[in-house]
């Protein structure tokens, strides 16, 4: 069985939305705005890449990272790898030939089949949504977070909303930097 890690940048008030600069939320770009960069803050990044099997999106941050991703040096490690994006609504003719294979899945069922087949773990970025909907259908196995010094307020959150038992985590791996960028690494307790 595959692992299925979900990788976010997030606020300390849960919010994932716009990290980069997405056009369309007021605090957009909020991951250059307001913190230093440092380079180690972000180890975990490139080590993600390295070990990833597949990259698993939803159909919005499939269709931001798509046009840009296969261009930069950056991402590399993803375009050589299989893509899934989780849609009801995206067409074959809609997915981005330059950026390699990639399969559309029509439900969590199919997700979740994914998850049964043999390979390397596959890595959920971005993708609000999704990740809402794995964590509530109980997909998710670790979590891979860097939370910034941020409070944002309004915007699209990670976690699910949903009334549901308490869910234990496990920290694995963790990492606090000049900058205030706190990494941490969750595994789900099942």
């Amino acid at each position: 069985m595959r692992t299925l890690i979900t990788t976010a940048f997030v606020s300390l008030d849960g919010v994932v939305e716009a990290p980069g600069g997405e056009p369309g939320y007021r605090n957009s770009g909020w991951t250059f705005k307001d913190v230093e960069f440092l380079p180690e803050a972000y180890e975990l990044k490139g080590r993600e890449q390295e070990e990833a099997g597949a990259l698993l999106l939803g159909r919005v941050s499939y269709q931001a990272f798509s046009p840009v991703w296969p261009g930069m040096a950056e991402f590399a490690g993803y375009k050589a790898m299989p893509k899934y994006v989780v849609s009801t609504t995206l067409g074959e003719d809609e997915l981005e030939p330059a950026w390699g294979e990639t399969t559309i899945l029509r439900s969590l069922d199919e997700v979740a089949a994914l998850k049964e087949t043999e390979g390397g773990p596959i890595i959920v970025h971005g993708s609000a949504a999704l990740n809402r909907a794995l964590s509530d259908a109980g997909l998710i196995d670790r979590y891979h977070l860097l939370v910034f010094p941020l409070l944002l307020g309004a915007g699209k959150r990670l976690f699910s909303q949903t009334d549901k038992d308490a869910q234990k985590l496990a920290l694995v791996e963790y990492a606090a930097y000049g900058n205030g960028i706190q990494k941490q690494v969750f595994d789900v307790v099942r």
